[in-house]
């Protein structure tokens, strides 16, 4: 049974969601600010965070800069209609996805099964092989990704599906769609946006300059295309 965790200082939208979610299946565990979500965390295995971007004290975009530091728990926001700067901002930080106010249940329900099935993927054994390019290792068994300096670099599941679709069809173009059944295996939903989202990410992470040939290379209209050679 995967354990959610709804963090909003709201009682209502808490007992909402734990009602709906626990009717589904999940084990739903509550907390009113970062400090209860600290608490639970220390003591309980979480799968995933709905986390409200406007929580008193610590607010929802520190505690996911702070766990991506540390963690690769599922991370979905709850945040308002206005908050269009903070999402972008949350995504960045390596949050996986967002959900508006007012909630839709049955929006929900999908985008938390598309995140922890990707969680679940992402604890099965992999073959063991390693990858090489542009200085990078990724160790796809032990789901590692080394810098050129020898430094290990975090990643989030989705950031680290996303890097080994490109790495193991390098030189191929790959459509949204492509990528989309390579990372969550056709778990999206019609509205999800989170391929180009990762995209930027990855780029950042890998310090994929716009000034130099650059490995994932945008095909206007098509896709996407990872350049660097593969070892």
């Amino acid at each position: 049974m995967h354990t959610v965790v709804v963090v909003d200082d709201d009682a209502i939208t808490r007992e909402t969601l734990k009602t709906y979610l626990e009717a589904e299946g999940y084990r739903v565990l509550l907390a009113r600010d970062g400090e209860q979500l600290s608490s639970l965390l220390a003591r309980s295995r979480v799968d995933l965070l709905l986390l409200d971007i406007r929580l008193p004290g610590k607010d929802g975009l520190t505690i996911t800069r702070e766990l991506r530091a540390t963690s690769n728990v599922g991370i979905i926001l709850i945040t308002g209609r206005g908050d269009r700067m903070d999402r972008l901002i949350g995504l960045e930080l390596g949050a996986d996805d967002y959900i508006e106010k007012p909630i839709e249940l049955r929006e929900v329900l999908a985008r938390t099964r598309s995140i922890l099935s990707r969680v679940a993927r992402s604890a099965k054994p992999a073959q063991r092989r390693s990858r090489r390019f542009a200085g990078w290792e990724l160790h796809v068994d032990k789901r590692r990704l080394l810098a050129p300096d020898g430094r290990e670099v975090r990643l989030t599941s989705a950031e680290f599906e996303l890097l080994a679709a490109f790495v193991e069809n390098a030189g191929r173009v790959l459509t949204r769609d492509d990528l989309l059944d390579m990372t969550l295996r056709g778990d999206h939903v019609p509205y999800d946006r989170s391929i180009d989202r990762l995209v930027r990410r990855l780029r950042r992470i890998l310090g994929d300059d716009p000034d130099e040939p650059r490995l994932i290379v945008t095909m206007h209209g098509v896709g996407y295309l990872f350049q660097a050679p593969v070892e």
